[in-house]
């Protein structure tokens, strides 16, 4: 299938654990997740459950975010956290122990808000050494960090596709190669950037792709963006990923759009 489903914010209805199964049985051979624990280091039995959950429902685990801090309070990423350096580098070696479990090889890692008290230049320092440590976490899995703008949050400085490859070109010329751009194309268009203009300089670069309509955050359809025009240009441009179904909507109609859409299965 061309699709992956995002299980953090689809299958809301049911808890963690069985959301793979559901995936599965709705017809999807591969899942991702935001970070799916309260903690960056879960005790060993917390990620054993999770990992079995994949395992038991035949899914692959195709993406995982790095402990992200409190989401639903309003953090997004402590990548450029003073004060949380450690939490986030012993965060990157759970995620690599379940990426060596599932074979999982792509990476979200939220950048975090601006922080009173400190200079952006403070925080985009120790988010570069952040995101070195994070991309060797990764390599011995051939893992890729990926790295996103996001709509909604003003203190989140990275708002533009441009932003994000600031970042990604950063890392790479400090040494961090395994790394790449998220082209969110529901956060892009939220935030005004040119979707189109993006894909056609970087699909060949897109590290992944996940999408929601605007307005709503709902599946393709229900909002007015061309989603499907732009994920056919960007693999006729060379992007040869799977595209992450990452929006709200509830099981029964979730995934109507793909009875109509049969080309794009």
């Amino acid at each position: 299938m061309t699709y992956t489903v995002n299980c953090s914010i689809l299958f809301t209805e049911l808890p963690i654990l069985e959301r793979a199964a559901a995936a599965k049985a709705a017809g999807f051979d591969s899942v991702e997740f935001w970070w799916p624990f309260v903690d960056a280091v879960p005790a060993d039995r917390q990620v054993d459950s999770f990992v079995t959950s994949l395992h038991d429902a035949g899914v692959q685990l195709d993406g995982l975010n790095f402990f992200a801090g409190d989401m639903p309070a309003g953090d997004r990423g402590i990548v450029s956290w003073k004060g949380r350096c450690s939490e986030f580098t012993d965060n990157a070696n759970v995620v690599a122990a379940i990426a060596e479990a599932t074979g999982c090889q792509s990476f979200n890692a939220l950048y975090g808000n601006r922080m009173a008290g400190y200079t952006a230049a403070e925080q985009d320092e120790l988010a570069l050494q952040n995101l070195l440590a994070a991309t060797a976490a990764v390599a011995r899995v051939n893992g890729t960090v990926l790295i996103e703008s996001v709509s909604g949050a003003n203190a989140y400085p990275l708002k533009t596709a441009a932003d994000a490859l600031a970042v990604v070109d950063r890392v790479k010329a400090a040494g961090g190669n395994n790394i790449a751009l998220l082209a969110d194309f529901y956060h892009l268009a939220v935030n005004n950037d040119d979707v189109p203009a993006l894909i056609e300089a970087h699909a060949k670069d897109f590290g992944h792709i996940q999408i929601a309509d605007n307005p709503g955050r709902g599946a393709p359809g229900t909002g007015q963006l061309p989603l499907l025009q732009w994920i056919d240009r960007s693999r006729e441009l060379g992007y040869r990923g799977k595209v992450s179904l990452e929006y709200r909507q509830d099981i029964t109609t979730a995934f109507n759009w793909l009875n109509t859409s049969p080309t794009h299965v």
